[in-house]
């Protein structure tokens, strides 16, 4: 391992992460925000939920009352007047519902003098439900769509339709109250109605798309959820306001910023990275080998999200599977490195935030025994990278706005 390369890696996750922080982002939100004289409630949902709810409640004189739900693991403590709650993701179990149910309770019976903060990130799909069809088809339903590749926006115009907060309809049960959404965007483009399938937002998708999904990915559905994707959900709400907060933007900036610094010229591609995650780490890859001889060091940066197609049984994440995807391309190339990270510090069912791999990965996992294409096709990047210190760990950010990967080639 390159470890000047693996240094500046880090250093460079570790900058990208902490500008994206939602601290000073929910005291910016709330700086302007007056109570409209009843009472005020806080519901924060998401992977991003505790720390939102924890800097709310230091912004505000006070709360009446308020609903953390986040991921398990995801809780760093009390917070005065709030009850916190861990749950499933990416699939949502009985503590999921439970917890939903808190936050319905927490906002039934209100006037429209009282006020609601929902503070939402991104997870809210899984963490935040009361579904309307049986728990245990809503999450074969969820899972069927993470096995077949489905998109973020693809799973979330399915799911709104099956649920009773989302696609707007947790707004709804808030009414007459006034709801001040201040959101953490996940969703490449900041998509309000997307975003944790847009608990407070109108629904900008239709019936139609909603079909089209399952005849796609021939999904497996009852006739009761069927007749649920065929029911329009809210096209307009009157009670709320929203506030974008953060996105993938900033990560992407802040990364190149951090490159800037350690030398490097950042070279910004996207920020709607959207392909599969193998493809992504393989054209990363490629590019490196493209610039190999011009004699600068550069930084190319990607943010977004990738999917990972489920072929195998093994265990990883998307980033993960991309740092290992360019560790065939890059293999040999001095001063090459390719590294990817969810900015939540969690990819997929794993501890680890996402992956690195350099020019000398692929020899290293040679002779540990391990042929790369095998770990891919068995999607068992976790195993593979750990045996060869290539799993980036940073322990659960208390932010989630997508991913970043950064392609690096040191002069």
């Amino acid at each position: 391992m390159d470890k000047t390369l693996r240094a500046h890696a880090d250093a460079i996750v570790s900058a990208s992460l902490r500008a994206v922080l939602p601290d000073e982002a929910v005291r910016r939100a709330l700086r302007d925000y007056e109570p409209a004289g009843g009472r005020t409630l806080l519901a924060a949902v998401g992977k991003a939920a505790w720390q939102m709810a924890k800097a709310a409640s230091d912004a505000l004189d006070h709360v009446d009352g308020g609903v953390v739900v986040t991921k398990y693991g995801h809780v760093m403590g009390p917070i005065p007047g709030v009850e916190c709650f861990e749950a499933g993701h990416p699939v949502p179990d009985e503590n999921s519902f439970a917890a939903t149910e808190k936050a319905l309770e927490l906002v039934s019976g209100l006037t429209a003098e009282d006020s609601v903060i929902f503070l939402l990130s991104g997870g809210g799909s899984a963490l935040f439900e009361k579904p309307l069809i049986p728990a245990e088809e809503l999450q074969d339903i969820t899972g069927q769509l993470l096995a077949c590749g489905a998109d973020i926006v693809e799973m979330n115009t399915l799911r709104k339709r099956l649920s009773a907060v989302k696609g707007g309809r947790f707004a709804q049960a808030c009414a007459p109250a006034r709801v001040f959404a201040v959101v953490l965007s996940d969703i490449l483009g900041d998509p309000l109605d997307m975003i944790a399938s847009g608990p407070a937002s109108p629904d900008s998708s239709t019936c139609q798309q909603a079909m089209a999904i399952v005849k796609k990915y021939g999904l497996r559905l009852s006739d009761e959820a069927l007749a649920l994707l065929g029911q329009e959900t809210p096209k307009a709400l009157d009670n709320v306001r929203t506030c974008v907060t953060g996105s993938v933007r900033q990560l992407c900036a802040a990364a190149a910023k951090a490159c800037e610094k350690l030398g490097y010229e950042p070279v910004y591609l996207t920020d709607r990275l959207c392909c599969q995650a193998r493809e992504a780490g393989s054209f990363l890859a490629s590019i490196l080998r493209s610039h190999a001889q011009d004699g600068k060091s550069l930084a190319f940066i990607a943010g977004g999200e990738t999917v990972v197609r489920l072929t195998g049984n093994g265990l990883g994440g998307r980033n993960q599977e991309l740092a290992l995807a360019a560790a065939p391309g890059i293999a040999g190339l001095a001063g090459a490195a390719v590294f990817s990270v969810g900015s939540d510090g969690t990819d997929g069912p794993t501890d680890a935030a996402g992956g690195y791999a350099d020019a000398e990965t692929l020899a290293a996992l040679e002779e540990k025994g391990l042929d790369v294409y095998d770990v891919l096709a068995e999607n068992d990047a976790y195993h593979a990278l750990r045996a060869v210190d290539g799993l980036l760990i940073t322990g659960p950010t208390g932010t989630n706005v997508n991913d970043v990967a950064v392609a690096l080639l040191r002069a």
